[in-house]
């Protein structure tokens, strides 16, 4: 993709992420206060693109992140492994009692009328205690990385973070790699993480250095303080207008960004979402075509949106064919339990069709 100027070189990793891992427990559709029994999925938001990119897209791709030596620490690398995503730990001892921890999500899934229910452990969490230094950028990236990515739950986790995600970008672009940023505001994390001021400073000095960002509407209005055109009465979630509205504030705020792109999502009931998607690139505009889908899991599905996205521009597809494949694998990803991709390339390729493969 020449408008982002992709290296094509042979580099060891197309795509190098950096965030917090975490274990997901998953009751399924009980509610958590009424579990007895549940799945356990790794996650995290840019180690799902990763993980999406190597499982299903078959590129070679990393995760930078903090590592506890305990059992959970055990289980979370053993799943590492098994998507194929080569990692770069910085080791935290467990005390045998308090921590350092893997963060804990405990989710529930909803069905019909009762929407999933979401709350987190992130206590003396290993992944908030990174600081600049911890990683060695340079040799990281000294036999090539195509992609870098990190994300604004990452950042906030604590102050020193944020500064993590600055370092790593500018070692990234010093090493010829393209920045990406998932936006992904959230008010609470940055209120103890230094306040929601020094947030939204810390936002845009990381958006400074970003080549493409992902993020909705209240993501750029909330995390960069971009204003947002006037809304429309009544007006359908899938609306492209209001996000395109916006974008020439961002890109003249940040005239160092080229793409911008977010998924579009109307939710009927938990089981019953309509999908699109959205991709600004240098000025040009592209939709996805909507659909209706029936969601079994909807966590993940804008990280697979980001991910078959990724796929198309590191692939040397058009912006239009990006996002198509894009758009395909998130409405395909809430069709899995957990996080992670279970699709394949041919069925992203293939989606539209539901016929049984015979």
């Amino acid at each position: 993709m020449a408008d982002l100027n992709i290296r094509s070189d042979k580099c060891d990793l197309d795509f190098l992420a950096l965030g917090a891992l975490v274990h997901r427990l998953d009751p399924g559709i009980i509610p958590f206060r009424q579990a007895r029994t549940f799945d356990i999925h790794v996650s995290g938001g840019e180690y799902n693109v990763a993980a999406n990119l190597a499982g299903c897209f078959g590129l070679s791709a990393g995760i930078a992140t903090a590592m506890v030596n305990n059992g959970i620490g055990e289980l979370v690398q053993t799943r590492v492994r098994e998507r194929g995503v080569k990692p770069f730990y910085k080791h935290f001892e467990h005390d045998g009692v308090r921590g350092p921890n893997i963060a804990t999500v405990y989710s529930d899934r909803g069905c019909g009328v009762r929407g999933p229910v979401v709350f987190y452990n992130r206590a003396n969490e290993a992944g908030a205690m990174l600081k600049p230094g911890d990683f060695n950028w340079t040799e990281i990236f000294a036999n090539g990385v195509r992609w870098f990515h990190s994300g604004g739950i990452f950042s906030a986790l604590s102050e020193t973070t944020s500064e993590v995600v600055v370092e790593a970008m500018q070692a990234a672009h010093e090493q010829g790699a393209i920045n990406s940023f998932d936006l992904n505001y959230r008010a609470k994390l940055w209120e103890s993480a230094g306040g929601l001021e020094r947030g939204r400073a810390m936002t845009a000095k990381i958006v400074s250095h970003v080549d493409a960002l992902f993020g909705n509407e209240e993501d750029l209005q909330k995390g960069l303080g971009i204003a947002g055109p006037e809304v429309k009465e009544q007006r359908s979630k899938l609306d492209p207008d209001a996000f395109f509205g916006m974008i020439d504030r961002v890109v003249q705020k940040y005239p160092n960004i080229k793409l911008v792109a977010t998924t579009l999502r109307e939710v009927h009931s938990t089981n019953r979402h309509d999908w699109s998607a959205v991709v600004w690139l240098n000025g040009e505009r592209h939709v996805a075509p909507e659909c209706q889908l029936d969601v079994y899991d909807r966590i993940g599905g804008g990280d697979g949106f980001a991910s078959g996205l990724i796929y198309g521009l590191l692939s040397g597809k058009t912006a239009a064919e990006s996002l198509q494949l894009g758009w395909a694998h998130g409405a395909l990803l809430t069709t899995f339990p957990g996080d992670v991709s279970m699709a394949t390339l041919a069925e992203v390729e293939a989606f539209g069709s539901a016929r049984v493969e015979r």
